[in-house]
């Protein structure tokens, strides 16, 4: 992954702690979430574009990058609670929300918790949509890794791990789509505190059997919430064919799927993202906030439409996957 001092990071301390953030640009904002283990950097490929119309904010989350990396609240409600308070801080009131993989989760919760404040909804390579997650991943949470984890972050195991992964990935060989990404998160675990910070943000999220967080029993109240998926074909941290259990669960929402792209088309195709989402944003209305629609939505609860026995995948031909195999997921 790319990283560059493109833009100045400014902070705001909130909470005792202090957060740190990109901000560019004018316009309608644009609120972009990075994923675990990464920073605002994973976005710089996208910003420019974005900045000639939108006023752009990229944070750091607590616990990555500049930001401080306390021991405190890592759960999704928590950071959607921080970005609700960086907004407010900044004077802004509403904003496309745009989360990419645990920062598609943190996006879910905060339209969720804050409607009123999300104007549209964008899920990048996101998680929140089934268990299925890299097995790698996974292996970090069981009990008593810690230790391991530890070994492996230090200088003696971790530089050499992280040349040969961006080789790897350097050659271009099927299956070595993300390892780039991979090794910069990797070589993040060399400082203690970040270390810490990403198993705090991991526990919270996924655990041996895969993802625990979910927006499928809540999809239904987005149905007002204009929405944008996209995803890498190539994905090796979450497998595409959550795309498209995203497009079951939001009929109304925009599928794109980048062909060439891992688990960060932002920066695989940094381009083609960035024309994307602009499009999406100038093509689109924002939501307009009404109580007592949300309120209609949860007395009638979820349409079984919405629960789908079997997800079609496009890219499978004739083929269908059941849901209870895909991902174990509970789509009562």
């Amino acid at each position: 992954m790319t990283k560059f001092d493109a833009y100045p990071v400014e902070k705001f301390r909130v909470h005792g702690y202090d957060r740190a953030f990109v901000k560019v640009g004018r316009g309608p904002a644009v609120l972009l979430l990075h994923g675990i283990g990464m920073d605002h950097t994973s976005w710089l490929g996208t910003i420019p574009k974005l900045a000639q119309d939108f006023t752009v904010i990229a944070p750091d989350l607590l616990g990555h990058g500049e930001s401080d990396k306390p021991r405190a609240d890592y759960s999704i409600g928590g950071y959607a609670n921080g970005m609700r308070d960086l907004l407010a801080l900044l004077g802004i009131g509403r904003a496309t929300v745009v989360g990419h993989s645990l920062g598609g989760g943190i996006a879910m919760q905060f339209a969720y918790q804050y409607p009123q404040m999300a104007e549209r909804m964008v899920l990048v390579c996101s998680g929140g949509l089934g268990r299925s997650v890299s097995p790698a991943i996974r292996a970090l949470t069981v009990p008593g890794s810690g230790p391991l984890v530890a070994a492996a972050s230090t200088d003696n195991v971790r530089k050499p791990m992280v040349r040969a992964l961006r080789a790897l990935h350097s050659t271009g060989l099927p299956g070595t789509q993300d390892l780039e990404g991979f090794a910069d998160v990797y070589n993040s675990m060399g400082d203690p505190k970040a270390r810490a910070a990403f198993r705090h943000v991991l526990r919270a999220a996924v655990d041996w059997r895969g993802q625990v967080i979910t927006m499928i029993d809540r999809a239904y109240l987005a149905e007002n919430m204009p929405a944008l998926v996209m995803w890498g074909r190539k994905d090796l941290a979450i497998p595409v064919r959550h795309a498209y259990a995203a497009k079951e669960l939001l009929p109304g929402a925009r599928l794109r799927i980048f062909e060439d792209s891992g688990h960060v088309p932002q920066v695989d195709e940094p381009q083609a993202f960035a024309e994307e989402l602009r499009n999406f944003i100038m093509d689109t209305p924002a939501s307009i906030w009404d109580p007592r629609i949300f309120r209609e939505a949860m007395v009638a609860g979820a349409p079984q439409r919405r629960r789908p026995p079997t997800i079609r995948l496009p890219d499978q031909g004739e083929s269908e996957i059941q849901a209870s195999d895909a991902d174990q997921t509970n789509w009562n």
